[in-house]
């Protein structure tokens, strides 16, 4: 019988590390998630991945709206948990909740810490050009990301990898890291020794936003493509082509090409000068149309050499 752990955690990437906590046996005494919350364009109420993946094995889930009322420090002290679990919850822990469980409250962090503290640290990495990333196992302390680090994992991202390849990677990553750090609290049945951050090298992941999607063709040809690659596959990044909104999903880097910013310089592909360089478009999605492929857009659609995107 492993520890008795509390797991809080929302989307799918805390969902795998559910998953294998209770592969690896421990007791999981409760799951708490965020409430349902209403999706698409049916606004169809949507339980949230790591609720299902409690309710399939039988686990007690609770999803407060609040956190600082009492009620759920209140029920976490009827538990006694040996530890909590907190992977991708969304909700900063009041003081109070923190200090209850024995051995403290551990996170899964998407980033090497303290590199990327925030919401955002898979999409931004990808977006400002990193060359590897990986996740941290921390103790949770009462600001944003800033405990003291208990293990780190790293990985390569590759050159054309999107936020969303780098998501599931690192959804098992860190699935893995929150599994050997169990196992370890359990051998010593204690807290464990742990590194604090330091301030040197810190940064931060914003939430995405939508806006922060657009496609600026002024920049070099490499950061608008890290651009492309870590706002996929939500907000989806974006420019204009006659007025109307073009996302576009997919794109390399056109190697041999340059020219005016934001103006197509091919007449059977879509390629587009930068600010240095150009950028290929591989899949593109117009407004009111179906996502294409950028040879099935061009066959749909008339788009002569020279003209301008971005307006």
């Amino acid at each position: 019988m492993g520890m008795k752990i509390v797991f809080m955690g929302t989307p799918e990437f805390a969902a795998k590390s559910l998953e294998q906590v209770i592969n690896a046996g421990h007791q999981v005494a409760a799951v708490y998630t965020q409430p349902d919350k209403p999706v698409g364009r049916s606004q169809k109420l949507t339980q949230p991945p790591v609720k299902k993946v409690a309710l399939e094995h039988g686990l007690a889930v609770r999803q407060p709206v609040k956190l600082r009322d009492g009620t759920v420090a209140g029920e976490l002290r009827d538990i006694a948990p040996d530890l909590i679990v907190v992977v991708a919850y969304g909700r900063l822990l009041p003081k109070e909740i923190l200090e209850i469980p024995a051995y403290g409250c551990v996170n899964i962090h998407a980033s090497l810490l303290p590199k990327y503290r925030g919401a955002g640290p898979i999409q931004w990495c990808v977006v400002n050009g990193e060359t590897k990333t990986g996740v941290t196992a921390m103790y949770m302390a009462e600001g944003m990301d800033t405990g003291d680090m208990i293990a780190a994992r790293e990985l390569e991202i590759g050159e054309n990898e999107t936020a969303d390849e780098l998501h599931d990677r690192l959804a098992v990553l860190g699935a893995e890291c929150l599994v050997e750090t169990l196992a370890r609290f359990e051998e010593a049945g204690c807290r464990l020794p742990a590194v604090p951050q330091g301030e040197d090298g810190v940064s931060y992941a914003p939430i995405i936003e939508k806006q922060m999607a657009e496609i600026d063709f002024e920049k070099p040809a490499g950061q608008v493509h890290n651009l492309i690659r870590g706002m996929y596959s939500w907000p989806v990044a974006f420019t204009r082509l006659d007025g109307r909104l073009l996302k576009v999903q997919k794109a390399v880097k056109a190697e041999g090409f340059s020219g005016e910013p934001g103006v197509l310089l091919t007449e059977n592909r879509l390629v587009i000068g930068c600010g240095e360089g150009a950028i290929e478009l591989l899949e593109v999605q117009l407004e009111g149309g179906k996502r294409l492929s950028a040879g099935d857009f061009l066959r749909g659609h008339k788009v002569a050499k020279g003209v301008r995107l971005g307006r």
